[in-house]
């Protein structure tokens, strides 16, 4: 049973214990007599083996079989302890006091004790080390070692989501001993964690491979001797290596590539929530998307009900607010609805009554995204808006949209891209992508959407630990958004991944992530 993150007993802070770790990641795939063995096929190659230094989830993912965090989440995105045992809050929510858990051995030998934590938090918080991960945690003024087993964590201002920041993917433990050893950048080549699995191999463009952990804390576990992880950019390739068994387990699953291996009587395919958004940002900044008659137009010419049917074969549902359900205070204000005369009618309001012409650009360049913007683009031209469209590659999007120096040159228009909230809390979906204060390069408001009262309220609900006064400031700040329109609200994709019937124990978090606790293979 988990215990509410934010529970008081009077005006006492008192020790919260967030449940029992489900275990830990892994994976299991063609079973070789003396040894098993899980291929898993994902779809990119990985960026890097240093969660502080990933932006994409992937990594993340990959990363969770040697490393682990203070805390995590289970399958319902449920706080959950892992290196962690409790902690403590104080009154005016500057200090959080961990109690960590003892007998844990990195995979060097190293003890894992409050050094290793403090080490990690200097190591992200010092804005020289230039890491991805930086503004996640930008917040800690400074880590205390009280003991072996005790860490105090001390922020500069009060924020009431900091437990689920250290719950996020990229908030583990590495070896002190190691980062020592191979410095801020070459540990993303030798990662040393206290996961169930250890680091053996990277072949960047190939393979990576880890091994079973003898000394791993939880007795056992794992439950497969190795892993390893092959990038397949192919959606043919990927869907093939599973019905010839070379693969027993892919995601994501191409969803026209469903259908195709539903009937496979040694597969199983598998459906499920995500809080995966999909949206269009509009540059506010730039004519005409700084009127929001224009915004709200795009919203009423976009049939996101046929965008589900053409694009995810069904496996995705039009966003019903600016956050997925499943995101902690999240609040319904849609969908919005599909009205062409609406959409032409708010132009010539807005002064365009014959449209006008644009530029779209994806994040993205595979099959779905492609269909995506060719879809958006044909349903813009009905109104009159004619969208060239471009899918950008990987060193396109650095340059052209996360790097931007100055939000009154920037060249981006119409944005179409993704996020998932993987703190799983409110603040990690509003603030990076909608604050005032997080227009790139900083972060990644790429509306570059300004609102004092969103602002004013984002603010706010991080100052709070009361659950319904957070709720009402996050409620106003995602009605405010909603009706301002800085994006086009798309989709909230559903998971969709396939597995080996004789492989069990594995799934794909809400997030994106993925989740191999109990994995087996039987």
């Amino acid at each position: 049973m988990t215990t509410p993150i934010f529970q008081r007993s009077g005006t006492l802070a008192r020790w919260l214990a967030l449940g029992t770790l489900g275990a830990t990641l892994q994976f299991a795939a063609t079973q070789a007599w003396a040894t098993k063995s899980v291929t898993l096929v994902v779809a990119p190659t990985f960026t890097t083996m240093d969660p502080y230094d990933a932006n994409d989830t992937l990594s993340l993912a990959v990363t969770k079989s040697f490393y682990q965090g203070l805390f995590s989440f289970d399958k319902d995105m449920h706080l959950v302890n892992v290196l962690a045992e409790g902690y403590l809050v104080s009154k005016d929510g500057l200090e959080y006091t961990i109690r960590l858990r003892q007998g844990v051995k990195f995979h060097d030998g190293t003890p894992f004790k409050a050094d290793a934590v403090k080490a990690v938090l200097d190591r992200v918080t010092n804005p020289d080390n230039k890491l991805k991960r930086y503004n996640l945690f930008n917040r800690v003024a400074r880590t205390e070692v009280l003991n072996d087993y005790t860490v105090k964590i001390v922020l500069k201002e009060p924020f009431s989501a900091f437990i689920n920041v250290l719950a996020h993917p990229s908030a583990v433990m590495i070896s002190p001993t190691a980062l020592k050893q191979y410095g801020n950048k070459d540990i993303a080549f030798h990662p040393v964690g206290t996961g169930p699995f250890k680091f053996v191999e990277w072949k960047q463009t190939d393979y990576l491979k880890v091994e079973k952990f003898a000394g791993y804390w939880k007795a056992g576990y794992p439950k497969v001797d190795e892993i390893i992880w092959k990038p397949v950019v192919d959606n043919n390739s990927r869907s093939a290596m599973m019905q010839t068994g070379e693969a027993m387990f892919t995601y994501p699953l191409p969803f026209e590539q469903a259908e195709l291996l539903k009937g496979k009587s040694n597969i199983d395919l598998v459906s499920s929530p995500s809080i995966i958004q999909r949206y269009i940002s509009f540059n506010t900044r730039q004519k005409p998307f700084d009127n929001p008659k224009v915004r709200q137009a795009i919203n009423y010419a976009i049939n996101k009900d046929a965008l589900v049917k053409v694009a995810f074969s069904g496996y995705a549902a039009p966003m019903d607010g600016v956050l997925p359900q499943g995101v902690d205070y999240a609040v319904k204000t849609g969908p919005w609805p599909y009205d062409v005369k609406k959409a032409k009618a708010l132009l010539a309001e807005a002064g365009y009554p014959n449209g006008f012409e644009t530029e779209l650009w994806s994040a993205y360049n595979h099959t779905t995204a492609l269909k995506i913007i060719q879809f958006v683009q044909q349903q813009l031209a009905q109104v009159g808006i004619k969208a060239k469209v471009q899918a950008l590659e990987a060193g396109q999007r650095v340059e052209k949209v996360e790097s931007a120096p100055n939000p009154d040159t920037a060249p981006v228009r119409m944005y179409y891209v993704g996020w998932s909230s993987s703190t799983g809390e409110a603040d990690w979906g509003l603030r990076p992508l909608l604050a005032s204060e997080s227009f790139p390069p900083k972060l990644f408001n790429t509306a570059y959407y300004k609102s004092d009262k969103v602002d004013s309220d984002i603010a706010k609900a991080l100052t709070v630990t009361e659950r319904d006064q957070k709720a009402a400031l996050y409620k106003d700040a995602q009605q405010e958004i909603w009706k301002d329109a800085p994006w086009a609200f798309l989709v909230t994709e559903k998971m969709l991944y396939a597995r080996s019937k004789n492989l069990k124990g594995i799934y794909v978090m809400p997030d994106g992530s993925f989740n191999f606790d109990e994995i087996d293979l039987k």
